[in-house]
Formats: C-alpha cells, structure tokens, sequence
C-alpha cells in the first residue's frame, strides 16, 4: 500500500549533533583504513631491504607506491572530514549560544514587565507620608517619655551654690560619728604587784596552794 499512496511518516530533519556524530564516524572509517594501509607499508619495506636490485624489486616497489598514493587519498578525505566536523562544532557553539541570548532577553523582558507592574502598585506620596506620620508618632512619644519623667514639688528657684554648701556639710556630718562605748574611759581592776607577791606565796612549788594567808 505505502508504494501506491506513500507514507504519512515524514523523515526527521537532520540537525548538527546527528551529522558531527555521522562526519566523527567517517573519520574514524578513514583511520582505519590509513593504519591497514601503513602495516602493508612497512611489510613492503622489509621485503626491499632484504632483495637485491632487480624486477622483482623494483615490482615491490610499484606496490609500496600505490599503497603510499592510496594512503596520501586517504589522509586528505580524514582532514576534509576533520574539517568540515570541527566547522558543524563551531556552527553548534554559536547556535547554542544564540539560544543562551535569546533565553536571558526573554527572561530579563519577563522581569521588565514584573518590575513595571509592580511599580504601577506602588504610590511613592503614600509612602511618603506615612514615613511622615510615624515622624510625628516617633515625636509625640518622645513628648509622653519627657512628660511623665516630670519631678514633682522641687520648686524652680533653688540656688545652686546653696545646694552645693548643703552638701557639703552633709558630707562632713555623716564622717562624724560618736565613739563606741568599748573606747570611754573606764576603771578596770587590773592585778596590782602586791596581789601578784601574795597569791606568789600561797602556791608551792608545784602551784598548789599551801593554806590561808597568815594575819
């Protein structure tokens, strides 16, 4: 049926990953048949170095040159390849990077448009005078602080010096105290040294007492 009417699939455009992967496996291909060719390049040379001048030389020869003009074919399809891959890398870069642009445009766009909406919201002069207001709040509370802070009955004309003179007395009879009672003058019956000479004789030589004082 597809031969007749076709099918409705449609075939995926190609884009620069696919064909940098498609030209890095071409490269590849190409080395590979560079390195077969290098191998049957030195077999070829050994064999030279080991025949003497002649035909059969000189024919291993022609086949060494072949090989090399295949080999030179071959290195110049690599670099085209090499080339053209390195160029789609390049193509890659820039493209990714113009999407890089055009995602942060659309985004700083966004918020252009957030920002104007939400100044449109915003009424500086309202601001402003509620800035005003708590001024005046901020003030009238300072005014209640001072206000009940007031001394009451401390009278306006008390003179300065007069106070200082208060003071100072004040000071000095503070630093005034009477005399503990412990420090009067007081009669203490201390031991005289004729008490001392009599209790000497009552007590013998072991300080015992011997007996009642003689009258």
């Amino acid at each position: 049926m597809h031969r007749f009417f076709g099918s409705n699939k449609k075939t995926p455009k190609p884009n620069l990953t696919d064909a940098i992967s498609a030209t890095d496996l071409r490269v590849d291909a190409v080395e590979v048949k560079i390195r077969k060719l290098d191998a049957e390049l030195i077999k070829y040379k050994d064999q030279m170095k080991k025949m003497r001048d002649g035909p059969a030389k000189n024919n291993v020869k022609d086949k060494a040159m072949r090989i090399l003009k295949e080999r030179k074919l071959y290195e110049s399809q690599r670099e085209q390849l090499q080339q053209q891959s390195f160029n789609m890398e390049q193509a890659a870069f820039t493209t990714e990077n113009l999407k890089n642009v055009m995602t942060t445009v659309d985004a700083m766009k966004l918020a252009n448009q957030t920002m104007k909406q939400q100044y449109k919201k915003v009424n500086i002069d309202k601001i402003e005078q509620m800035q005003d207001e708590m001024e005046d709040i901020m003030e009238q509370a300072n005014e209640i602080q001072e206000t009940l802070g007031r001394s009451y009955g401390v009278p306006d004309d008390i003179d300065e010096d007069e106070l200082e003179a208060e003071l100072d007395a004040l000071g000095d009879e503070l630093y005034e105290e009477e005399e503990p009672s412990y420090l009067e003058d007081e009669t203490l019956d201390l031991p005289t040294a004729e008490t001392t000479e009599l209790q000497a004789e009552r007590l013998d030589e072991f300080g015992l007492p011997e007996g009642p004082l003689k009258a």
